[in-house]
């Protein structure tokens, strides 16, 4: 493989924002995404209304987003399309700099983000295995347990509190570190990484060293349960019984580090974003109170209209594939744009892009589709399910603490969340 170039990195400070329309030209000149994030929905808007398959720019680095529900739910089990960047044209030939600030969720390393076929299946069994619906619902009574003693918290910080940080963030990285065995003093150095990990506005500099402080965080995890198995995933996943043999220290972190990742980062948003969409939505936040639609459809229609995952880096054509008129080349790379997806009319019809609970929302593809959909998601929903009741019932009137027009966008192109959600108890 060929090594990426220190070549010259386009960062949110040079990259250009969407215009006021569709930003398609008929020349082919790619959409510029906006690496801030600023307005996800109106993004998603532009995107799908530029075609079913669009040219991007994703600062500086060219790739293509499926924009609808159809193509994405179609191209999602194409089998061109594939997870390994050694199909990765540009990268191969070096034009995707290591300072690139979304290289590390391009090419992660081996693991069954990165896998396809039976490679893929191995890595994703030990997984599954793990988060099967029964055992997810055996889980219930620890978030229970952990989202009553958060609660405590909450109430003893108000009367305004970061909703985010004292919440949504401790509530499913308590439950994976319960679930890994990692001791709660390392949550905040955890949510530190990732947040830099997934950020656009990392400084270039800064990107091989989040990367590897990442890696080495996770690789002395795998080898302190080499040396010291527990009663914890990461000792299942050592110790696992696979087909093609045990999993190396290389497919263990770089598991370890997608578990991590998929294991919080998810649900911070969910929780947070569902939060958010409830209090602009008293109407909606009504219905859910009065037991008239249930909470569980209020996860779902949150995952549809606000997805944790606003782009999902990368699938690589093997070969050339026709998506309506547009040919995407073997070689280039594939991002499937959920905030174009989620609020296709074609799928969820002229009302798509309104936050209703009382529609059949579970036809969305916000964890995913097909081979690689996310094992993780009976458990992020769950969360959320124990959550977000539990969170208006202990805090009734529970309101933003600031305008919605002032609440600030995380800067980065693959997560939709916000960077802090102040709320009044």
């Amino acid at each position: 493989m060929t090594e990426p170039t220190a070549a010259t990195t386009v960062t949110a400070a040079t990259a250009v924002a969407p215009a006021t329309g569709p930003n398609q030209p008929a020349d082919g000149t790619p959409f510029v995404m906006d690496p801030l994030a600023r307005d996800n929905a109106a993004e998603g808007a532009l995107l799908r209304a530029a075609g079913p398959v669009v040219p991007v720019d994703l600062m500086g680095v060219h790739g293509w987003a499926v924009t609808r529900h159809a193509e994405a739910r179609r191209l999602l089990t194409d089998a061109r399309l594939v997870k390994d960047a050694a199909h990765w044209a540009a990268y191969q030939r070096g034009e995707v700099p290591r300072t690139w600030p979304l290289i590390g969720l391009a090419v992660p390393g081996p693991s069954m983000v990165t896998t396809d076929g039976a490679a893929h299946r191995r890595l994703r069994a030990i997984v599954a295995q793990a988060f099967t619906p029964r055992r997810v619902e055996l889980m219930k009574p620890r978030i229970e347990e952990i989202t009553a003693r958060l609660l405590d918290q909450v109430a003893a910080a108000g009367p305004v509190v970061d909703l985010k940080t004292v919440f949504a963030f401790p509530l499913p990285m308590s439950v994976i570190g319960w679930l890994l065995g990692v001791p709660e003093h390392d949550h905040a150095y955890i949510r530190e990484l990732y947040e830099r990990f997934f950020s656009s506005t990392t400084k270039p500099d800064e990107v091989p060293a989040t990367i590897a402080a990442l890696n080495a965080f996770v690789a002395d995890l795998v080898a302190l349960r080499r040396a010291e198995p527990g009663d914890d995933l990461i000792s299942a996943l050592l110790t696992a019984d696979v087909e093609g043999g045990a999993l190396t220290d290389a497919e263990a972190s770089a598991t370890l580090r997608v578990i991590i990742a998929a294991g919080h980062e998810t649900t911070v948003n969910l929780i947070t974003n569902a939060v958010r969409a409830l209090l602009t939505h008293p109407d909606q936040l009504a219905l859910a109170r009065s037991g008239e639609v249930p909470w569980s459809a209020v996860v779902e229609e949150s995952l549809r209209w606000t997805p944790p995952t606003s782009n999902f880096l990368f699938r690589f054509a093997t070969g050339d594939i026709e998506v309506g008129d547009t040919v995407v080349p073997a070689g280039d790379a594939v991002l499937i744009s959920y905030n174009a997806i989620g609020r296709d009319p074609a799928q969820h019809g002229v009302t798509a892009e309104i936050f209703d609970i009382t529609r059949d929302a579970e036809r969305h593809l916000s964890f995913g589709h097909g081979p690689h959909v996310c094992p993780g998601s009976p458990l992020a929903r769950l969360e959320a399910a124990v959550a977000l009741p539990a969170l208006f019932e202990r805090f009734p009137d529970l309101a933003l603490a600031v305008p919605e027009e002032e609440l600030r966008p995380n800067p980065t192109m693959v997560v939709n969340s916000l960077r802090e959600l102040p709320v009044r108890i």
